[in-house]
């Protein structure tokens, strides 16, 4: 367990700061991130009716890395997974275990690493444009999707035994959730952009 600082630090104002870990995250980060990690498991047990019914999960994701910032979302996602994989019933449909993390559709959960993991990259090279940073949903969600679809054609069998090659596994598990995720992006963009919530975040 990280050890925390044993003094604080003061800002102008004379005010005291909020104590740090040794690390480099402070104690709100690590309160934004178990969060981002409640609002990702919220999220996965919302389902949207539609002709293919969805969660919310990505939208979760994709909030989070706007909003907080690459490094602190990545840490949601791998605390959101690391929960699931313990048991914890986080994933959508209120499961958990390594069963429901390794089964045929668990690599698109692994993909949300990739999401913020080019999220977190594209905002090191945005230098405060938030477009650039909205733009790097688009290519996460791609590896997502790709990532995912691999995934998914090793490890899905069929009740008769048969396999799916990966233009039917992308005709199910990717072609009818395009815009319904590009969707989420758009809310997500919309929520992160609002300047009083991103100053609540980035003040605190």
């Amino acid at each position: 367990m990280a050890e925390y600082s044993k003094t604080m630090t003061s800002n102008a104002s004379g005010e005291k700061a909020v104590p740090t870990v040794k690390q480099g995250f402070r104690i709100i980060d690590l309160c934004y991130i178990a969060l981002s990690a409640a609002l990702i498991t919220v999220c996965a047990w919302i389902t949207i009716p539609a002709s293919v019914s969805f969660t919310m999960q990505t939208f979760a994701v994709f909030l989070s890395s706007y909003l907080l910032g690459g490094r602190r979302s990545l840490l949601a996602v791998l605390v959101y997974i690391l929960l699931g994989a313990v048991g914890v019933p986080v994933f959508s449909g209120m499961k958990g275990g390594l069963t429901a993390l390794l089964g045929p559709t668990g690599g698109y959960i692994v993909g949300f690493i990739f999401i913020a993991l080019f999220m977190w990259a594209f905002e090191l090279f945005a230098k405060g444009r938030r477009w650039v940073t909205a733009l790097s949903m688009l290519p996460g969600l791609l590896i997502c999707y790709a990532f995912g679809t691999v995934w998914f054609v090793q490890v899905y069998v069929g009740e008769d035994g048969s396999r799916m090659g990966y233009g039917a596994a992308l005709g199910v598990c990717v072609l009818p959730f395009i815009i319904p995720d590009l969707l989420k992006a758009a809310l997500a963009i919309a929520i992160g952009s609002n300047k009083a919530l991103r100053r609540a975040v980035n003040n605190s």
